[in-house]
């Protein structure tokens, strides 16, 4: 009897644990990420003489975007569980240390991400709707198996992630367009030196788990100097681009240019220096990088009226 009262007493902090796991499935961080640079590819797109035509889409991409981007990052989830007991980085997730069920998971993955594209198609268009379902089959059925065969996964796993600025713009002006393409590349080639820091701080984590990361098949590091250098450079050519074909001003030309040299100089000391805190020093570069950058592209467009 008095176990019976102590289940009941403890509902709601039952309740509470299992509102948390699901939340932590969705990848809050990751998720909020997307919705940053879905409103920033919205915004961009926004021609001055049509802003509060297109502005009530606004809310039904985010909403539309938000639920296919945690549904997919729950799919993830359910794909890699047993990988993720094997790392120390992951193996505190609602699966591996059993606060959810994986049935759950499937099913609620499933309906997230079908709900998501589904709200796209209704409320804004086919074509973001069609994006999303493109991020969300590229993501969990080529990406998530692919980091297990070959260390060219995160060229998929960056189209994926380089989507959701893309259907901002196509929200806002039924078109990928030129601008569109733009944010494409800058987001897809951040990435790259981005995940060659996660990769190598947790190198060892990706090897028990065996996964075929560069940093885990490249012990010399040859390869992983090569990827994080050129990449780099080639994140701040693309992030010339909007300049290039008349999407932004020269102002923004000069705050580019030094965000990308200085993010190429924490690149250049991890390249000389590969260490655990040149890893964290790029890692934390490249999360600084983006968001300033993206903020030069709304100052620049806020001032040119």
């Amino acid at each position: 009897m008095s176990d019976i009262l102590d289940i009941q007493d403890d509902a709601p902090g039952m309740i509470r644990m299992r509102l948390g796991a699901y939340w932590e499935l969705t990848k809050p961080r990751i998720c909020t990420l997307v919705l940053v640079v879905t409103a920033l590819g919205f915004y961009l797109a926004l021609p001055a003489s049509s802003e509060r035509s297109v502005l009530p889409l606004l809310i039904p991409a985010m909403l539309g975007t938000a639920l296919a981007g945690a549904g997919a990052n729950m799919l993830n989830q359910y794909i890699e569980a047993d990988y993720d007991r094997q790392m120390i980085r992951t193996a505190g997730r609602p699966l591996p240390t059993g606060r959810v069920l994986p049935g759950e998971v499937l099913a609620l993955g499933l309906a997230t991400s079908v709900a998501g594209v589904i709200c796209l198609a209704v409320a804004v268009n086919a074509l973001t709707s069609l994006l999303a379902a493109m991020s969300i089959l590229s993501y969990t059925l080529l990406y998530t198996p692919l980091k297990r065969i070959s260390p060219q996964c995160v060229y998929v796993g960056a189209v994926s992630g380089a989507l959701p600025p893309v259907m901002g713009w196509t929200a806002a002006s039924g078109s990928v367009g030129i601008g569109g393409l733009c944010l494409f590349a800058i987001l897809f080639f951040w990435q790259l030196p981005h995940f060659v820091a996660i990769a190598w701080l947790y190198r060892e984590d990706y090897a028990n788990a065996g996964y075929r990361m560069l940093t885990t098949i490249d012990r010399v590091g040859t390869r992983t100097n090569l990827h994080m250098i050129t990449h780099t450079v080639t994140l701040l050519a693309a992030s010339l681009l909007p300049f290039v074909y008349g999407l932004v001003g020269p102002r923004y030309v000069v705050g580019a240019m030094v965000l990308g040299l200085v993010f190429l100089g924490f690149g250049a000391i991890f390249v000389v220096k590969k260490t655990q805190e040149t890893g964290r020093m790029h890692l934390m570069a490249s999360v600084i990088y983006l968001p300033l950058l993206f903020a030069l592209m709304v100052w620049d467009k806020v001032v040119s009226g």
